[in-house]
């Protein structure tokens, strides 16, 4: 009997989990709409925030308030943490303080990847997001993400109002050629099946610069969850990255 309600609460628990992690659809959402209501003077920023993340150049508090303007100096606490935000989930990029007194800050790719995105046309266009999306959406399909999991994604994303500072023109291509090219994903055949079907995995990159809990801490992040809460997936990304430290 207790064995039973165990099976119960534990099938419900994963349920729960499941539904709350299947909406991580929603996590693209929350990631591009932030982006596209940004208040004016914070949207100013971008471009210069992206270029010089491009760039590999810090930027200061000086320049931040030359393009808000400094009638806004006493909200820059709030400006900072709203940049923050906006960079790390609409982005992928992390924003860091490294000088306090002098409020210099520098702009690094989230969870340890060195992938910068890419400058066309003197824009510079984070592709970093939708990399980030896609390691996650296949870790929480049991690291081996289908088509359609992918196809799923990108019909969200494509739902959506879009920022030309993330309008990706051919996503597919991007995923399945570029992100194979750079070492980040894996596309592959799905052996001894009748119809040719096709999987995705984290790349051999992807496995050396970040781990699977640096991906459920992220997405805890945008959800505003402790990963711990997570109980499968937190068990499952100790154990996979427990496994990769072995095999280095």
């Amino acid at each position: 009997m207790a064995s039973n309600q165990w099976s119960q609460s534990s099938e419900f628990s994963c349920k729960q989990e499941e539904e709350d992690l299947c909406n991580s659809e929603d996590v693209l959402v929350r990631q591009i709409l932030r982006l596209v209501f940004l208040d004016d003077k914070i949207a100013k920023l971008l471009p210069i925030l992206l270029l010089k993340f491009q760039k590999k150049e810090p930027i200061t508090k000086a320049e931040i308030l030359n393009v808000v303007d400094e009638d806004y100096h006493v909200y820059f606490p709030l400006i900072v943490s709203l940049v923050c935000e906006c960079m790390c989930l609409s982005f992928g990029i992390d924003v860091k303080e490294v000088d306090p007194p002098g409020h210099t800050y520098v702009l690094i790719p989230l969870l340890g990847l060195t992938y910068n995105g890419i400058l066309v046309n003197d824009q510079v266009i984070s592709k970093i997001n939708l990399l980030i999306v896609i390691l996650t959406t296949i870790f929480l399909k049991d690291n081996h993400a289908s088509e359609e999991d992918i196809r799923r994604v990108l019909r969200t994303r494509e739902r959506l109002p879009q920022s030309k500072y993330i309008a990706i023109g051919e996503p597919w291509k991007f995923i399945t050629q570029d992100l194979v090219q750079e070492g980040y994903i894996e596309y592959r055949q799905v052996p001894n099946r009748n119809r040719a079907r096709y999987e995705f995995l984290w790349g051999p990159r992807a496995h050396a610069e970040t781990t699977k809990m640096k991906v459920l801490e992220h997405l805890a992040k945008v959800n505003r969850r402790d990963p711990r809460s997570y109980t499968r997936l937190y068990e499952k990304a100790v154990r996979d990255d427990l496994q990769d430290a072995m095999l280095e």
